[in-house]
């Protein structure tokens, strides 16, 4: 196209800075207005045009020039109403903001779809690894009934660092905070939510059916321990926090975020630090995995400014812009409960050194109808109390709650609990 086309950002963070930068290198985009928190705030931009900064979101999201806002401020308000804004006012949209998606995408969508005008996300679940448009193009002809995922590099980088130190959750996360890898607050990233928000979005779009962020299952990985770590690896496995989805062939889907043991021969056993992997599973293209830089300035404006060219590209050129990368999703999958599914379990099981406490441990896992495929018992301590390792075979989530509840009724104490991958 002859004519430069205009673009507003709102939010000037790290990944609107990255944005910032670099659509600078495209001589057919103009940056018309950029909206920030505080106008006064030191910048490490250079070059930055400060007339160009405004305290208002509404004046990016009403201004007749611009033909693309980006936002990038996160959060459910003002980020929905300020993007319904520059929809009505003739905008299309590119977001990072997996939270407003995962709560709000269905209305969102829809708004969109009545203005004719797209939202385009590639940055919000993976950063910068390309995700969302293979899944809506190039594996369009696929049918993909399976997800697992590390999309978080908070909770990668504690995990990474506990196996590799030996470390405790608490040293590990203070490490993490001192170097800006974690929050100050890292909630979010550590009970789980931004994986779940991000799941809820990815598996929407992969399995073609609306997915409720309510009802995915989230634990996170606060109650991972360094005893934990050693035993996987004992055992042959890495500790990953997976944000997993299936499908069946009637719609049932299963979806959520907890800790996994994952083999060592798998290749997420081997996403390391603030690395992030989607691996998708199906047919005809069998299994595949993307993995690449989950987040930070420019792996994320990558994804951000990607989108945008998506958009130049098509202006001009019709009056219905990227049709494939719509969403046409009406129909919502019906959830299956965590409590309905099937797992393999690790249980780390402190007990008193006790004759035939082994024994009592197999007795009530077979009254469960669990199997087990292996038991161990280390570290008798001085106070003739012993740590057992347990995994299971495939087994149902009901009856190993109960079964947790006869242990320790019995007088022992389950540790920890954390599935196993299939």
């Amino acid at each position: 196209m002859d004519k430069k086309i205009k673009v507003g950002i709102i939010g000037l963070g790290t990944v609107g800075s990255g944005v910032l930068k670099t659509l600078k290198n495209f001589d057919n985009i103009e940056i018309v207005k950029i909206a920030v928190r505080d106008i006064n705030k030191p910048r490490d931009i250079v070059g930055l045009d400060k007339s160009l900064l405004t305290d208002n979101a509404y004046e990016v999201a009403e201004n007749p020039e611009i033909d693309i806002v980006a936002e990038l401020i996160g959060g459910i308000e003002p980020a929905l109403s300020i993007i319904k804004r520059a929809i009505e006012c003739g905008k299309h949209i590119v977001t990072a903001n997996k939270e407003l998606l995962a709560k709000r995408g269905e209305e969102l969508f829809t708004f969109a779809e009545q203005h004719n005008k797209v939202i385009l996300y590639e940055a919000a679940i993976a950063g910068g690894i390309p995700l969302i448009m293979p899944i809506k193009t190039i594996l369009a002809g696929n049918k993909i009934n399976k997800i697992e995922a590390i999309v978080n590099g908070t909770t990668n980088y504690i995990l990474t660092k506990m196996d590799m130190q030996g470390a405790s959750y608490d040293d590990v996360l203070k490490e993490a905070q001192e170097l800006g890898y974690a929050e100050a607050d890292p909630t979010g990233d550590v009970e789980g939510f931004d994986a779940a928000y991000k799941i809820a979005t990815l598996a929407t779009i992969t399995f073609r059916k609306r997915i409720r962020i309510e009802n995915i299952y989230r634990e996170g990985i606060t109650k991972i321990r360094a005893q934990d770590m050693k035993a996987a690896n004992d055992l042959g496995y890495k500790i990953k926090l997976i944000a997993s989805g299936k499908i069946d062939e009637d719609g049932n889907a299963d979806v959520r975020v907890h800790p996994m043991l994952v083999s060592k021969k798998a290749t997420l056993a081997h996403i390391d630090y603030v690395t992030n992997a989607v691996t998708l599973t199906g047919s005809p293209v069998g299994c595949i995995t993307l993995s690449g830089p989950g987040a930070g300035e420019f792996p994320t404006a990558s994804s951000v400014v990607g989108d945008i060219l998506a958009i130049v590209s098509e202006l001009g050129s019709t009056d219905y812009i990227l049709p494939m990368m719509r969403c046409k999703h009406d129909d919502f999958a019906h959830m299956i409960d965590i409590s309905e599914t099937k797992n393999k379990y690790y249980l780390s099981i402190h007990a008193n050194n006790n004759m035939g406490v082994i024994g009592k441990i197999g007795t009530i896992c077979a009254e469960n109808n669990i199997s087990l495929a292996s038991i161990v018992q280390k570290c008798v301590s001085e106070d003739n109390t012993a740590e057992i390792t347990v995994i299971t075979e495939i087994a149902s989530e009901s009856a190993m709650q109960n079964a947790i509840k006869l242990i320790e009724n019995d007088g022992s104490k389950v540790e920890s609990l954390i599935r196993v991958q299939v």
